[in-house]
């Protein structure tokens, strides 16, 4: 089985913030970081975003 990774520039719910210090952000899940979200969600939860949606 290979895991596909996420790529949150492809997905409907990624947006680029105005806050310099957290440019990165994920409507979703209401995250606004220096990483990526996806990045994020694994650190908190332990796996991938299930929610990943690359059609914009």
């Amino acid at each position: 089985m290979t895991i596909e990774k996420v790529q949150c520039k492809k997905c409907k719910y990624y947006y680029i913030t105005w806050d310099k210090n957290f440019p990165y952000g994920c409507k979703l899940f209401n995250v606004k970081s220096k990483q990526m979200p996806s990045v994020i969600v694994y650190q908190s939860i332990g796996k991938q975003c299930e929610n990943y949606c690359n059609n914009l």
